[in-house]
Parts: C-alpha cells; sequence; structure tokens
C-alpha cells in the first residue's frame, strides 16, 4: 500500500523580518491556516528570530501539537567546535526548532555549501531528530544543455550518501530550479513533474518504501497564481515557498492549495 504523503508547505523568510515582526507574523498567520490535518506548514526563519518564533508557535499550541512546524535555514555539521558565525544542530534542537534547510541555492551561490559537506550535514540533522529539508536543483545552464538529470543525480545522491536507508523517508527533499529562484521565472507544471519523479526514482534506487514515502516539495518562485497547477502535478507533495511566503495571507493561499490538491488524490 502506497503509504499517504502528506502535503506540507514550508515559507522560507530568507534574511527578512526582526524578532518582533516575526512574531506579529505568526499572530496573523496561525488563524488563517487549513486545520493541520489537510496540510503541514513550516516556517523557516533567520536564526535570530527562532526563539521567538518558537515561543509563538508554543503559545499558540497550549500544549497541543505545534501548528505550524519551525526550522531554521542552514546549519553545521559538526555539534560543536571552532565554526565562527556557525550554529550546530543541538543548538538548534535547544532552542526547540524542528527542522533544517540545507543547501538551498543561496547558500550554494553565496556561501560555496557543497554537496560534500550537505553529505554530513544531512545525517548530522537527523542525528539531532531534526528535519532535513534537503534542496537540489539545476542552473538555467544545466537546463539548457540537458544536463539537467546529471546534476540532480549529483546532488541527491551525494546529499544521502551516508543516510541509512530506514533513515530515508525521513527527510524532505526541495526541487528548486535555480534559473527560478527569485527571477520571477516559474518552470512550468510538467517541467516541476518530469524533476520531481526522477527525483523520487533516485530516491527509489535506494528504497522503494523511502520512494513512495518521502515528500519532494516545489521550490521556484511559487505563488497563488501558480500554486493550484503545480501542486496538484502527481509526485509534487507541497512547496517551498520564498518571497511569498512574507505575507501570511499569501502562505495560507498555497498551503490552501496544497490541502485542495491532496482531497483531490492528485498522488
Amino acid at each position: 500500500m502506497t503509504p499517504e504523503r502528506h502535503p506540507f508547505v514550508a515559507g522560507n523568510w530568507k534574511m527578512y523580518k526582526s524578532a518582533a515582526q516575526a512574531r506579529a507574523y505568526v499572530d496573523e498567520l496561525l488563524p488563517l491556516l487549513p486545520a493541520r490535518e489537510r496540510a503541514d506548514v513550516g516556517l523557516c526563519v533567520p536564526f535570530t528570530a527562532l526563539a521567538a518564533v518558537v515561543e509563538a508557535v508554543d503559545d499558540a499550541a497550549q500544549g497541543e501539537p505545534r501548528p505550524v512546524s519551525v526550522a531554521a535555514q542552514t546549519m553545521h555539521q559538526a555539534p560543536e567546535g571552532a565554526f565562527t558565525g556557525e550554529v550546530s544542530a543541538p543548538m538548534l534542537v535547544e532552542l526547540g526548532v524542528d527542522a533544517v534547510v540545507l543547501g538551498h541555492s543561496e547558500r550554494r551561490r553565496y556561501n560555496a555549501e557543497t554537496d560534500r559537506a550537505l553529505r554530513e550535514k544531512v545525517p548530522a540533522a537527523l542525528g539531532a531528530q531534526l528535519v532535513p529539508i534537503l534542496c537540489v536543483g539545476e542552473s538555467e545552464e544545466e537546463r539548457d544543455s540537458g544536463d539537467t538529470q546529471r546534476r540532480l543525480r549529483s546532488q541527491v545522491q551525494e546529499g544521502l550518501e551516508d543516510v541509512a536507508d530506514g533513515d530515508l523517508q525521513r527527510v524532505v527533499i526541495a526541487y528548486e530550479p535555480v534559473w527560478a529562484i527569485g527571477t520571477g521565472r516559474v518552470a512550468t507544471p510538467e517541467q516541476a513533474r518530469e524533476a520531481i519523479a526522477f527525483i523520487r526514482a533516485l530516491v527509489g534506487d535506494r528504497s522503494s518504501d523511502a520512494a513512495l514515502a518521502v515528500r519532494i516539495l516545489y521550490g521556484g518562485s511559487v505563488s497563488p497564481d501558480n500554486a493550484d497547477e503545480i501542486l496538484g502535478q502527481p509526485d509534487v507533495d507541497g512547496a517551498l515557498v520564498g518571497g511569498a511566503s512574507l505575507d501570511p495571507e499569501t502562505l495560507t493561499a498555497i498551503a490552501d492549495a496544497a490541502a485542495k490538491a491532496a482531497s483531490r488524490g492528485r498522488r
């Protein structure tokens, strides 16, 4: 039996929002969200706002499961050490963080984050009981030259190399075509479906059970205008949302689209 892959929409704030702004955002967002049984929602926030968001979410939960999960935007692979400016998985766990984005295209571009480093970071996150959101995707040049699958294969295989087969389904993978990040361009629904189906097949090379269970998101300029069409594609389990997530109403609209797609049985 194919396990249900619950839709997941994660809002990546990037380097926006102070702690006070983050708290106000959560207070505005929570009454708008669809019920958790329809879709999971996560907030990927700057380090300086993590404590404020965790507190706001837990205050709203009142001892019940959190209405949204809280994610950091990166972490170091070592548990501690002389790594100025870095934050480790145990530090995030102590703050109450649930998940962490790893390998976002902007981290790869501006911080020289490599596939080799991600090979260490993914199991480090899992070992700390964090959910790793592993980002993969091709550049415009790679897309135009027909190298999309080669690039995705390299990133997925390296990122999951040291993850035990039994832990693969705990990883969330986000396909973010680099040419569609922050550019306003967006992959066609067919391009998103083809790439995500290929990623799922790569996971299946390791474990057929994991391939059925792992959630794979689309992350390239998602907005309410294109969410219905993209999230309605087979194999697309949600979205990693960038700039559109800075508005609570916009993020909610995308989460609603993911929930509706799941209810229509698009898998």
